[in-house]
C-alpha cells in the first residue's frame, strides 16, 4: 500500500533539510534505476549500437585495414556524440594497453566504446529501466514496485527512504513515479550512478 504523502510535506517545509532528502532519494532512486541498468546491459552492444560503432569506425578507416590512426580517435568518438577530452582520451586508451599506439583496431575500439554508450541515457532505453520497475505494467512505479526492485538488487533502504523516493519525484502526487516523472529523475541525475546518497552535490 502506498502511503500518504506527510513525509514529503515534512521535507519541503524543512528548507535545506528538504533540499537535502531530495539530493539523497533522487539519488537512491537513480542509483537502484541504473543498477537494474548495469543488469540488464552486462552483455555488451546490441547489434543496432555495434552497427553505429562500425559506422563511425568506417568513416576513418578509409583503407579498409581494420584500424584507425591514433590522432583520429577523438574524432571517431565525436562520430557517435562523445566529446572527450584529452586526459579522459589517454585513460581510454590506458584501459586497453594502447597508450603507446599509433592505431587502434576496431576491436579495442569497441572495448573503449562500449561503456560510454551504455551509458548514455536515451528515452527509449531509460523507459525500459522503467519497465523493469513497473512489472505489473500500470504504467507507473509503487511503493511496492520499487521496494520489491532494491530487495532484488540488494540495496539496503528502508520503507522511509523508499518513500521518500516516491514522495520527491512524484510531482502530481498521486503517489506513484509515471514515466515522466522517472525520466526527470534518471536525466536530472546525469552521469552519476554512484553518488553519494548522503551527498547534496553533483559532482
Amino acid at each position: 500500500t502506498v502511503r500518504g504523502g506527510g513525509g514529503g510535506s515534512e521535507m519541503l517545509a524543512g528548507g535545506s533539510r528538504g533540499r537535502h532528502h531530495e539530493s539523497r532519494s533522487l539519488a537512491a532512486t537513480s542509483r537502484t534505476a541504473r543498477s537494474a541498468r548495469s543488469a540488464v546491459r552486462r552483455g555488451g552492444l546490441n547489434d543496432e549500437e555495434m552497427e553505429e560503432v562500425r559506422e563511425a569506425f568506417n568513416l576513418f578507416d578509409t583503407e579498409g585495414k581494420g584500424t584507425i590512426d591514433i590522432k583520429e580517435l577523438k574524432a571517431a568518438l565525436r562520430a557517435l556524440g562523445f566529446q572527450v577530452k584529452k586526459a579522459e582520451l589517454r585513460r581510454m586508451l590506458a584501459d586497453v594497453d594502447k597508450e603507446t599506439a599509433s592505431v587502434v583496431p576496431f576491436d579495442e575500439f569497441v572495448e573503449m566504446v562500449t561503456p560510454k554508450i551504455q551509458s548514455r541515457d536515451t528515452r527509449e532505453e531509460i523507459m525500459k529501466i522503467f519497465a523493469l520497475f513497473d512489472d505489473d505494467q500500470t504504467g507507473a512505479i509503487s511503493f511496492r514496485n520499487l521496494k520489491r526492485v532494491a530487495n532484488e538488487l540488494g540495496e539496503s533502504l528502508n520503507d522511509d527512504e523508499l518513500q521518500e523516493m516516491i514522495d520527491e519525484a512524484d510531482r502530481d502526487g498521486d503517489g506513484l513515479i509515471n514515466e515522466d516523472e522517472f525520466f526527470r529523475i534518471m536525466k536530472k541525475r546525469g552521469d552519476n550512478p554512484l553518488d553519494d546518497l548522503t551527498s547534496d552535490e553533483d559532482d
